[in-house]
């Protein structure tokens, strides 16, 4: 078992930033050794902050450097596969943040160079680690609500990106909604074979979305290959809270999952009673970006599959590309069927 598992966080924004101070502050067994952004002075600026002894602007450095074990890539979507290619290549382990590529050819041929190249890759769907949809996934693997016959996910944003980001975001089915296909797989333990989604634009203020084909409120209704179905939300247009819940129905009960409260404290006054609500996602997800890196760390440590992979990635990506298409095309897509399923 490795001690010390020395890594390199390529990509500073503000998840990245969240990441590297995780590794250098409170991951066991983690050393951060340096942090790398193309941004001038953005790499110096972190290494500063967080006590980190190396930085660059060159994103190779990491690859080339013997001393590092693993990779942590918190870049552009568009660069991910090459970047993980050349991380493999090269002999290290990596973390990657959703989605695993922005293409479904580009994400077989990434799978293809890991296999041959004999190193996993963590794909960053931090819910998997969040504490109640661990849980939940733990309750209905005993049995707690029967098998499972349906699956709800609701992730809905206040938090409107701008126009910039939109452009290149892949749109709200690949930006958003791929979190809820990747825990709809994890939860109900089965692939899903065909979508059919919808969607619209709600607010005028979002009309910008049009140039884009892309939405502010979108729905997909899911058909898995065990005999199950669900549907998934998805919206940019929460006024009140970030709110993200799951549910699924069994042959014996149901499970819910998620709550909008920031803190379990109820007000009452003459006027009524009231509690506060979660605003964004830092809040609602912060001990499972935590969570998800501990994992990662430990994986490596012990040379085991980390808990989702890069085929876990491509199933999501394949999903959140068919839900774009549906859309589009207005007609229910079937999904093509993984060659070789990872174990969820």
């Amino acid at each position: 078992m490795k001690e010390v598992v020395r890594t390199a966080v390529l990509g500073l924004g503000r998840l990245g930033y969240w990441h590297a101070e995780n590794l250098a502050q409170k991951v066991k067994g983690a050393e951060l050794v340096t942090v790398i952004d193309p941004m001038e002075g953005r790499a110096e600026q972190v290494a500063r902050e967080l006590g980190v002894k190396n930085w660059s602007q060159d994103i190779n450095t990491a690859f080339h450097d013997d001393t590092i074990d693993a990779v942590v890539i918190v870049t552009p979507t568009s660069t991910h596969a090459e970047l993980i290619k050349e991380a493999a290549k090269n002999g290290k382990q990596i973390f990657v943040e959703k989605p695993l590529t922005k293409e479904l050819a580009d994400a077989d041929e990434v799978i293809q160079v890991l296999r041959e190249q004999n190193v996993n890759c963590q794909v960053g769907f931090m819910r998997r680690f969040d504490p109640a949809y661990s849980e939940a996934k733990k309750r209905i693997a005993a049995g707690d609500i029967g098998k499972p016959l349906y699956f709800k996910g609701v992730s809905r944003d206040g938090n409107v990106p701008h126009e910039e980001f939109i452009k290149y975001s892949g749109g709200i089915f690949l930006d958003v909604a791929i979190h809820d296909y990747d825990i709809a797989r994890f939860l109900m333990n089965q692939d899903v074979t065909s979508v059919h989604s919808s969607g619209s634009i709600l607010l005028e203020s979002n009309r910008f979305m049009e140039k884009y084909n892309d939405v502010d409120q979108g729905l997909t209704y899911l058909t898995f290959d065990g005999g199950a179905t669900g549907d998934v939300e998805t919206m940019r247009v929460a006024p009140y809270a970030y709110d993200i819940r799951g549910e699924v129905v069994g042959t014996e009960g149901s499970i819910r999952i998620g709550s909008m409260r920031n803190t379990d404290v109820n007000i009452l006054t003459a006027k009524g009673s009231t509690h506060d609500l979660i605003q964004d996602f830092p809040s609602r997800f912060q001990d499972a970006y935590l969570l998800e890196m501990i994992a990662f760390i430990e994986s490596v440590q012990k040379g085991e599959t980390p808990i989702c992979t890069a085929v876990d990635g491509k199933a999501a990506l394949e999903i959140a590309t068919a839900a774009t298409q549906s859309f589009l095309s207005g007609e229910k897509v079937e999904v093509k069927s993984l060659s070789q399923k990872s174990l969820i």
